[in-house]
Parts: C-alpha cells; sequence; structure tokens
C-alpha cells in the first residue's frame, strides 16, 4: 500500500486505476465467507496489488491477511472493469477499479478477523446473503451464483 500512498501525494485526489483481486471461498455447506469491513459493509475478502505482484499473489496474500486463512488453488471467474467500477472514497480520493474474481479450491487453517480490515468474519447461505453486502461485491458474487444454478439445472435435466 505504500505504493498507493505515494501515488496518492502527487496526484491528489484525482482518479486512478488500481488492480486487485477478491476471493470466493465456500465452507462444506455451500455457504460463502464474508467479511464485514471498518466501514460496516459486508463483501469478500480481497484487496490491491503491490508493485511486481501478481493478481494471483495478491489474492492469497489478502485473503491471509484479512481472515487467517491459507487458499491454495484459484480457478479466475472474472475480471471486472469498467465505468461501474469508479469509486469516490469518503476521504475525496477516487478510482477505477480492475478486479479479478477466484475461487479458492483449497483453503487451510484457523479463520481469524485481523481486526484493521476486517470486524467479522462468517459464513452466509448463497440465497441469504447479509444486508450491507454492497453492489460492488454482489456483481462479483452473481455470475458465480449464475454459473453455479445452470449447472444445477444442467444436472438435474441428465
Amino acid at each position: 500500500m505504500d505504493h498507493i500512498k505515494e501515488l496518492r501525494k502527487r496526484v491528489g485526489h484525482r482518479p486512478l486505476i488500481l488492480a486487485g483481486a477478491v476471493v470466493i471461498i465456500l465452507n462444506q455447506h455451500k455457504e460463502i465467507l464474508l467479511q464485514q469491513r471498518t466501514d460496516d459493509d459486508w463483501g469478500l475478502p480481497g484487496g490491491l496489488l503491490e508493485l511486481g505482484e501478481s493478481l494471483e499473489a495478491a489474492a492469497i496474500r489478502e485473503v491471509k491477511e484479512e481472515t487467517g486463512l491459507e487458499v491454495g488453488q484459484l480457478q479466475l471467474l472474472g475480471i471486472h472493469s469498467g465505468e461501474d467500477y469508479y469509486f469516490k472514497l469518503a476521504n475525496q480520493d477516487e478510482l477505477y477499479s480492475v478486479t479479478a474474481v477466484y475461487e479458492a479450491g483449497d483453503v487451510r487453517g484457523k479463520m481469524e478477523k485481523d481486526g484493521s480490515e476486517s470486524i467479522d468474519l462468517r459464513y452466509f447461505s448463497l440465497q441469504n446473503l447479509p444486508i450491507g453486502l454492497t453492489d460492488e461485491y454482489l456483481s462479483y458474487i452473481t455470475p458465480y451464483l449464475d454459473r453455479l444454478l445452470a449447472d444445477k439445472n444442467r444436472n438435474m435435466e441428465e
């Protein structure tokens, strides 16, 4: 994050394009792990890339930092970008995000909130997502839910 702080010193609040990654983690009951951030909004674990870091490495690092969990195999589900991913933050910083959404296939460790970014970590049924799940994160989760539903319907037809 020092890189972004340094950029902000130079450009102020003007819009930046920032790349990041989020991870969909399901438990054995097919419930999705969501993180309640310090602004009270719910979302997926993840964050922005550091200099020289790959999207996959950022996803793995951010999950570990925010949840205490270690993820192994990641499957890329999609990339989200464009004008729908413009944000003006409370501090007036502006950004356009480019976000890779991954599904974690291998999760290990003990879940622990970090206390600085995560005030709560909880698994939710895909049919009962929490109030406070932002449109941004819902847009990352919806294509995944659509795919699960299509797979389920295809299996029922067979």
